[in-house]
Formats: C-alpha cells, structure tokens, sequence
C-alpha cells in the first residue's frame, strides 16, 4: 500500500545521541531564557494567530519588507513541503546539500535534478545551467552559506542562475547567512520577480520553536500560503520569536561571539596535523581526516559529539561553533585522537 516513492525513502535521521559536549547539528550554543516569560500573556485555550501576524510584523522591520512578503513555517523543513507542495517539479540543487531538499521532493514523488559542486564548493554554473536548460526545474534551491560545506556561493553565479532560470522559483536558503560576511539577498528580490529567500531563527538561539519563514512577492505568497496548514505555528513560538527580534541587541551580541569562536576553531584546527580545514561562513566548520569514522568514534568516547558526513562529504566531520569552553573541550579530544587512524 506504500508508494515506491516513499518504500525507497530513507527517514532523516536525528538522533539523540548521549554525549557531554553536543556540537552535531547546528544549533547555537546560547539559547533566551529571559524570553519565556511572554508564555504567560498566551491563552492556551485558543488557537494561535492563523496569519502571526505580530510576528510578521517584527519580521517585516528587521528585513525591511511588508508582512505580506512573509509566510512563517514550522520550520524551514514545512516550508521546503510548501514550495514544492505548490511549484512541483522537477526540484533541482546541488549536492552535497542540505538533505531535506532531496528527502521531501522523493517524499512528493517529484523528479530531483542534483548537481555536484565544483571542487572547490562552489556553484558548478555550465552544469547548472545546462540541467535548467533540459530538465526545465520548476524550484532550484541554492543554500547560501551552503550545509555541510560552510561556504557562500558565489553572488555572480547565484544571479547568472537566477537569470537563467527565469521560469523557474528559485530559493536562497539563508539559514546561516547571520554569520555570513555577505550581504545575503534580500535587497535583490524587487529586480527578481522568481526569488524567494527563506530564513530561520534555529541557528540564532531559537531552535526549539521551530519558526521559519519565506519572504518574496505578494504573489507568490498568496500562492504558497493557499497550502499552508491552518494554526502551522503555534502560539509560544510566535510569542518567543517575536520578543527575542525584538531585543536583537542581544541576538547579535551571540552571532558576533559565535564568529569571534569560530575564526579562532578554523586556526587551531589548521594548526593540527593531518586535518584539511575547509573555510566556513556558517556556524560550523568541515574538516577532513583520514580516518572519518574512527576520529568520529573516539571523539565521542571523550564524550564530544560531532557530525560525521559519510555519504554526504566522504571523509569529513562536521563540527558545530560552540562556546569557548565546549570548543576547547573539542580540540582537546581531538589532539588526545589518533588522526591518521
């Protein structure tokens, strides 16, 4: 009774995995807890605001946009459901990428086109292009900083796609951009009627929420928001995000310390023997051993906890940015660790 397309899919797999220091997945390592008193003004009794519309609104000002060019998610992984819920395919992205791209369009039975990075991480634009000219995609989704490689694709070969593309959607996943030196962008979306830029706040503190959200044209808002669940975001979240961009201060306060840590990781891993350190403008840095599996194995006897990217970038572990303390934890492991296997 299962579709083949969904008998051949292989679940996400997040696992919980015990560990002392937990630097796998992203997440930032300083979270709001002086936020969570805005629970008591919600009525758990009632269902929240359909359209968020006080979160929009704080969303709008911090971007510069109308509420109408937003539509909040649980998440970016509802709203990737979303757009290709909306736009279909075929779904096109390079690769190594982020997952969910590739795992929801199986999951809606759409035709995935991947193309490879260049060797150095960046976007491979003849193969691209060609794809666009032949496959015709209807969503090309471009991760800029880019999961699990770190880096910023080029602007120039973003915006030779998007010109190519011109009868396609194509969506800038911004989830790490905060750390980014580069603009992101967001100032481009008036001179291209087919961009749509996502973001989220996981990356920043507010993971648990689960709040993301799209930002492009009235039009194509109304379009995807016809197949937006009703109530998607819940009330907490919707009042916790809203107070948390609205003391930024503070929220920029932690991305300028995870930056600050993360210039100062990329050093000391550059400085050990036997790794490849690849440049990262996200909250997380790749790095390449001989032995992936048994430097990941051993780190996590140490009790340190960190991604290893089999499949994905064959002989790679991913580390995420974490305070001064767990990341010293981390280094230290990972001198105690035999490298070369």
């Amino acid at each position: 009774m299962v579709g083949k397309n969904i008998a051949s899919l292989k679940a996400y797999q997040a696992k919980e995995i015990p560990c002392r220091v937990k630097l796998d997945a992203n997440e930032s390592p300083y979270g709001f807890p002086e936020v969570l008193k805005t629970f008591k003004g919600v009525k758990t009794n009632r269902y929240p605001d359909p359209e968020a519309m006080g979160l929009k609104k704080f969303i709008a000002k911090e971007f510069g946009v109308r509420p109408e060019n937003i539509l909040q998610g649980n998440g970016s992984d509802e709203l990737i459901y979303y757009l290709i819920t909306t736009f279909g395919g075929p779904v096109l992205y390079p690769t190594p990428t982020f997952s969910m791209y590739g795992i929801i369009s199986q999951a809606l039975n759409e035709k995935r086109v991947e193309v490879s990075l260049d060797v150095e991480f960046d976007l491979a634009v003849k193969p691209i292009l060609s794809a666009i000219r032949k496959k015709k995609p209807k969503l090309v989704f471009l991760s800029s900083p880019n999961n699990p490689t770190g880096n910023c694709f080029s602007s120039d070969r973003i915006l030779k796609i998007m010109e190519s593309a011109s009868k396609s959607i194509v969506v800038v996943d911004e989830a790490y951009q905060p750390f980014a030196s580069a603009r992101g962008f967001i100032p481009m979306l008036g001179d291209y009627k087919n961009l749509i830029i996502m973001r989220t706040l996981s990356k920043i503190g507010l993971a648990a929420l689960r709040v993301g959200f799209l930002i492009g044209s009235e039009e194509i808002i109304n379009e995807v928001n016809k197949v937006r669940l009703p109530f998607n975001l819940n009330a907490l979240s919707q009042a916790v995000a809203a107070e948390a961009l609205e003391k930024k201060g503070l929220m920029r306060q932690y991305v300028k310390s995870i930056i600050s840590e993360r210039e100062k990781l990329f050093k000391e891993l550059t400085d050990i023997k036997g790794i490849v350190v690849y440049p990262s403008e996200a909250n997380f840095i790749l790095f390449k051993v001989q032995d992936a599996d048994g430097v990941y194995q051993s780190l996590l006897k140490k009790g340190v906890l960190v991604r290893n990217m089999k499949g994905a970038v064959d002989g790679c572990l991913r580390v995420t940015v974490g305070t001064p303390e767990e990341n010293r934890i981390f280094i230290r492991a990972l001198k105690n660790t035999s490298i070369e296997g």
